[in-house]
């Protein structure tokens, strides 16, 4: 199995030393460089083309998120995974908006952080949902009225199968893979296979902006009943 290839950009070279100790010690990941900032994130990013970039948001010369907009616009195909020292601060909420697949803090345990890595890689959501749900509520204004029940994709002028809007708007509802399958009783195989062609057709990157995507267009907003589910 071929490693996943992770840069490391922050400002602090204890931080720096100690992220990749803890992911070199894993067979599957490979540290391939680090930034002390945004310009040689966005540099080493575009001539190293790796897989994840571990990114801070505090940085000299240009900060974390000019960094994350420049690498996921030039390179969609690196994921970043955002670091900050506070639980969902502004910061969080801007990164999300532009491009970044997912964020951790940086007192998380080591293990968090490699699992972050994993899963920001594969393309699946990094938060448990309750969590992600609380960082849209807290963050996004609801712009338009929530989407109507029986309302169809077409109606509301998404390229999407009825059945793709009803799994995007469980996805908006903070649902996992397991309970969307429940809910449509399906498959979870054919659960994922949907997720894969909501990003493909509104051309995300992931499940993160699939959220952020919903609730921007109107089609769920904050406080809807049918996003309370009990936590993870």
């Amino acid at each position: 199995m071929t490693p996943i290839r992770v840069l490391i950009a922050d400002d602090q070279q204890l931080v720096r030393s100690g992220f990749r100790m803890i992911l070199d010690a894993e067979t599957d990941i490979d540290v391939v460089a680090e930034a002390s900032n945004g310009i040689q994130a966005v540099e080493l990013a575009a001539t190293l083309a790796p897989d994840v970039v571990v990114m801070d948001i505090r940085m000299p010369q240009m900060d974390g998120l000019q960094a994350t907009s420049t690498i996921c616009t030039t390179h969609p195909t690196v994921k970043v995974l955002v670091v900050t020292t506070f639980d969902l601060d502004d910061y969080v909420h801007e990164a999300l908006h532009r491009g970044a697949s997912g964020f951790l803090l940086k007192d998380a345990p080591p293990e968090d952080l490699v699992a972050a890595v994993r899963v920001v890689h594969d393309g699946e959501a990094l938060l448990a949902p309750s969590v992600t749900r609380r960082l849209i509520e807290r963050y996004l204004e609801p712009a338009q009225p929530q989407a109507t029940p029986g309302v169809t994709a077409s109606e509301l002028g998404l390229d999407l199968t009825d059945r793709e809007l009803e799994v995007l708007l469980c996805l908006a509802r903070g649902r996992s893979n397991a309970e969307i399958a429940a809910e449509l009783f399906v498959g979870e195989t054919t659960v994922k296979t949907h997720i894969g062609r909501i990003l493909m057709k509104l051309n995300l990157r992931d499940r993160v902006q699939a959220v952020v995507f919903a609730y921007n267009h109107g089609l769920i907003t904050p406080g809807d009943p049918a996003a309370t589910t009990d936590e993870a």
